[in-house]
């Protein structure tokens, strides 16, 4: 009986659980330790160190840097990008003498999101899709779509593009991103992408 390739690759030093389900194209880097029970999607690339714990769910072509632990309760959709050393946390008030496994809080990072370098997300929040959390930010409420985020506690300090651009609004609340020219509405304190694109 052969065994056909696993659809992903993984580093020789990579411990991958039985039970877990891995997408086609995904790399799993040094050290890492892919837990039973996860799902993680096509073309993510896992990096050095990381744990992904049981339950939890990666999209598409989501990107961990080295030393990040993804802990059950955590879910991060397409295109999400988790900085090195980045923090999750899954319980409000941990105690080492008690065991509260059945308290997690679910973390949701939507689609295009970006967690920069040390930032620290506690749990039971939502993190917007494309919003960019700055290195080292302490984020301890739900993010917006767009937001521009970052500090101790963290604070939104502006709007940004889906490809990372800070977006400028004019009088009348337009802004365009500066590489794709894709045009953005500010209203009701929510930031929409428009499907036309100006010349």
């Amino acid at each position: 009986m052969t065994h056909s390739a696993p659809p992903y690759t993984a580093h020789e030093t990579a411990v991958i659980d039985e039970g877990c389900q891995i997408g086609e194209g995904t790399k799993i880097w040094h050290f890492s330790h892919i837990m039973p029970g996860c799902v993680i999607g096509k073309r993510c690339n896992i990096g050095q160190n990381v744990v992904i714990s049981p339950g939890v769910i990666l999209g598409e072509n989501v990107k961990i840097q080295n030393n990040v632990s993804v802990y059950s309760g955590v879910v991060c959709e397409d295109d999400v990008f988790l900085g090195p050393s980045m923090v999750f946390t899954n319980v409000l008030n941990p105690r080492s003498a008690i065991n509260r496994r059945d308290q997690y809080l679910k973390t949701l990072v939507q689609k295009g999101a970006s967690i920069g370098a040390n930032a620290t997300i506690v749990c039971g929040h939502t993190i917007g899709a494309y919003a960019l959390i700055g290195a080292g930010a302490v984020v301890t409420k739900d993010v917006p779509p767009y937001a521009l985020v970052y500090g101790n506690p963290s604070r939104q300090h502006g709007w940004v593009s889906e490809a990372g651009y800070k977006l400028d609004f004019n009088e009348q609340n337009e802004a365009v991103c500066p590489e794709t020219g894709e045009k953005y509405i500010l209203a009701n304190n929510q930031v929409t992408k428009l499907s036309i694109q100006i010349d």
